[in-house]
């Protein structure tokens, strides 16, 4: 009874919209990825972990979401024991320690720990709840959640994590509610640091050595990509060339110039937005930032119409990350914002990031599933 209950209660259209993002996605790394012989490799793995994603995400909606809430503590430690592992163990690419390598395949608890943050905040908000909102000590122990894999992540170096994770662990705070003068405080102490960081030479120095020399370039490469245009800017140039060049209704599926002839690096991964402009066109491009809207407006509601402080935070987190990876990514691509190494969900290449952007997902729709049972 019960299991007819929430399958009735799934909302089939939302679910539908998610495969159809995924689909497009895979079109999109089909393209980017194809090879004189056929289809790459790479394509054929994505094929692989958008399965086990829709997998992963119905399996996720079993469970209801307070059993899941009740070992939010535990993923969050094995998300840092992986973080740890990563340090002393983890494979090195691109600059940078990140992966921990399970057979043929490489992991990335780096968005693991995003996950676990997003459901371990929710958790210690619902079991401490305070009339009025959140006073500066009691963000104590949040604070520290947050601190521990940031800074774990950051020694990797991935700033674009490091900055996902700040992100949306302060917006999950936002919505847990903070006392007005708390808040207050909060702002006069960042406008202090944002004053000493960009006012204060010595300040402004030490933090800016204390960046790998590839995050200076790519920050300086922002600032005035055409200062190197074929070496810190040109990941930036190339994108915005593709994204251009697509104009209205684009070249047409694998006839871009820029992906097709190698141009544009990582198109399969962070520039991937730009391969679906340059060949689907602003119209095409606008299309998937649609799907994009409607699916985030639907977790909005999800979050509005949970049952309680729990689900209302899980959900809001879970929306509060997607929001970011989708703004970070597409703001990349057209270059509104520096290159920082952040997937699109569920359309980017990757397996780790795929699978817990179904799990995220699956979890959402396991809150929104349950609005109207009044018993779990």
């Amino acid at each position: 009874m019960l299991e007819r209950r929430l399958l009735s209660n799934v909302p089939w259209g939302m679910v539908a919209l998610i495969i159809g993002i995924a689909c497009f996605g895979l079109m999109a790394v089909y393209s980017a990825t194809y090879t004189p012989t056929g289809p790459s490799s790479l394509f054929t793995k994505q094929v692989i972990w958008v399965s086990l994603g829709i997998i992963v995400m119905f399996a996720a909606l079993v469970p209801d979401y307070h059993t899941v809430g009740r070992y939010a503590y535990v993923l969050y430690a094995a998300s840092v024991i992986f973080l740890i592992l990563v340090a002393l163990v983890g494979k090195t690419g691109m600059g940078a320690q990140r992966w921990l390598p399970i057979g043929p395949f490489a992991f990335q608890p780096s968005e693991l720990a995003k996950l676990s943050l997003v459901l371990a905040l929710p958790r210690s908000f619902a079991e401490d709840p305070r009339r009025g909102g959140y006073g500066l000590r009691d963000l104590a122990v949040p604070a520290g959640m947050i601190v521990v894999p940031l800074m774990l992540v950051m020694k990797q170096p991935d700033l674009g994590t490091a900055l996902m994770l700040l992100f949306t662990s302060s917006l999950v705070i936002l919505l847990a509610g903070i006392r007005f003068r708390s808040l207050v405080a909060l702002a006069m102490i960042g406008a202090v640091v944002a004053t000493a960081v960009f006012a204060v030479p010595p300040v402004r120095t030490k933090i800016w050595k204390s960046l790998k020399p590839y995050q200076q370039k790519r920050i300086e490469a922002f600032l005035d990509p055409s200062s190197d245009p074929r070496g810190s800017g040109y990941h930036a140039t190339q994108a915005k060339i593709a994204v251009g060049s697509g104009q209205t209704t684009g070249k047409g599926f694998r006839k871009g110039t820029q992906s097709q002839m190698a141009f544009l690096p990582e198109r399969h991964t962070d520039f991937i937005f730009a391969v679906i402009a340059e060949e689907r066109g602003f119209l095409g491009a606008s299309f998937l930032i649609v799907l994009y809207v409607i699916l985030l407006l639907l977790g909005v509601e999800a979050a509005k119409s949970a049952k309680d402080k729990l689900g209302v935070l899980m959900a809001g987190g879970i929306v509060s990350m997607l929001s970011l990876y989708m703004l970070i990514n597409v703001g990349m691509a057209v270059g509104i914002l520096p290159v920082v190494g952040v997937p699109l969900p569920l359309v980017s290449y990757g397996g780790t990031s795929i699978l817990t952007t179904f799990l995220a997902i699956g979890l959402l729709l396991n809150i929104r599933s349950r609005r109207f049972m009044l018993f779990y």
